[in-house]
């Protein structure tokens, strides 16, 4: 079994902001591969299906950004699953909006969510970083990663969502590299 988790902030007010693209990606791969409707387990919203005939949980903890690590620890003893065997799916300031990089173990860059997973399951778990941009000014973080999304950037999350949710299957059967091959745009 593998765990798909993805980061944000439960509740309305947080819904369509930055720190929730976590959310709104593991809202995509079930929407794409027909996962039953969520349900409340693991101190978060848990579904379960088959992504080519791997057995897949998804859950979005709603515990708030910085006690994420709870819900993924108790998913994860649950179904005894490793840390390698758990997907993040995570907001990344030091990224270009957009911009989704694959990465397995390493910092938590000062990234709350990431921090609390550290400290339950260990550092050993493959996260997709997405970019949503610095501000630009230190001041101005916490307005940007819990400001909605403008009209132009939802539509162009909608593609790489999209795109994520698509070729996840890729990752999931362990091929790293073509599912980042496949998720960058190339430049022309």
């Amino acid at each position: 079994m593998l765990l798909c988790v993805g980061l944000g902030n439960p509740g309305q007010q947080y819904l369509m902001t930055r720190h929730n693209i976590g959310f709104m990606a593991i809202d995509a791969i079930g929407c794409s591969y027909d996962f039953p409707s969520f349900k409340k387990k693991f101190q978060g919203e848990y579904s379960e299906h088959k992504i080519n005939d791997t057995a897949v949980g998804l859950l979005k903890p709603q515990t708030f950004m910085n006690e994420s690590g709870r819900a993924v620890r108790e998913a994860s003893n649950f179904y005894k699953i490793s840390p390698e065997r758990i997907i993040v799916f995570h907001d990344e300031l030091d990224l270009p909006f957009g911009e989704v990089r694959v990465k397995k173990g390493g910092s938590d860059a000062g990234h709350n969510g990431l921090k609390s997973i550290d400290e339950n399951i260990g550092k050993d778990y493959y996260r997709i970083r997405i970019g949503i941009s610095h501000p630009g000014d230190k001041d101005k973080v916490t307005n940007h990663v819990l400001g909605d999304l403008s009209k132009e950037d939802n539509e162009a999350l909608d593609k790489i969502l999209s795109s994520i949710a698509k070729n996840i299957s890729i990752l999931i059967d362990g091929d790293e590299k073509k599912f980042q091959k496949n998720i960058t745009p190339s430049k022309k």
